[in-house]
């Protein structure tokens, strides 16, 4: 893989289960560690340094599984995270304040007291992309933050997304739903086999034949000319 993300911009990936989605931001990020080639951060070599590192380098993400503090509230799980990043909050109250001003962005407010126990599926995929935001990352990688929430959910966690986006955040977004990561996206990347099948603009490769083959099938083709 040979990967750019230029600042400002949405990078979406999509690819089979299996294709390296996951595993590309575990790189970036440093929960793994390459055994060839390097991991640029605006121009500094952070290949294989430790996650915490590269979060400081100003490099967050959310997990396909969420990972939330399971012993601290709501509110505590976004302030240890505003405490932790390149720009600290200075006291544990202003991490505080600065947690419910991101729990409110991303649809948490007045929930900042329940146990990480007390969430729903959706809620405890906002509390991980909230997480992720009180590091006041420049490169934010969400893993799939769609998984398992419903229509109405979806529709507001675009929102935010684009929110984001028009705020010029850079992010790279792996997303199997294709027509959300469509509507984010300002480049698509596709892996098949742990390698790059294409990068381009969304509509040259949502119709290429090899995208169309190895991942989206017949049927999205069809469906897509109707």
């Amino acid at each position: 893989m040979d990967l750019s993300i230029k600042a400002g911009t949405t990078v979406g990936v999509i690819g089979p289960n299996g294709a390296g989605k996951s595993t590309t931001i575990n790189l970036i990020t440093g929960h793994l560690t390459p055994t060839s080639g390097t991991v640029l951060i605006n121009g500094n070599d952070l290949t294989g340094a430790r996650p915490w590192r590269i979060a400081h380098a100003g490099v967050a993400r959310t997990f396909q599984i969420v990972k939330p503090f399971r012993g601290l509230t709501v509110g505590d799980n976004v302030a240890v995270a505003a405490m932790f990043g390149p720009s600290p909050a200075r006291t544990p109250s202003a991490a505080r304040r600065e947690a419910l001003e991101i729990l409110e962005q991303v649809g948490l407010g007045g929930k900042d007291e329940l146990t990480t126990a007390e969430l729903s599926v959706a809620d405890a995929r906002r509390l991980e992309l909230a997480k992720a935001l009180a590091l006041r990352p420049k490169l934010l990688l969400l893993d799939e933050v769609l998984a398992g929430l419903r229509p109405v959910e979806i529709d507001a966690s675009l929102q935010l997304i684009d929110d984001l986006k028009q705020a010029g955040l850079t992010m790279l977004v792996v997303e199997h739903i294709v027509q959300a990561i469509t509507a984010i996206s300002d480049e698509i990347l596709v892996l098949h086999q742990g390698k790059v099948l294409m990068q381009g603009l969304p509509d040259d490769v949502l119709s290429d034949e090899r995208v169309i083959d190895a991942y989206l099938g017949r049927r999205y083709s069809r469906k897509s000319h109707t």
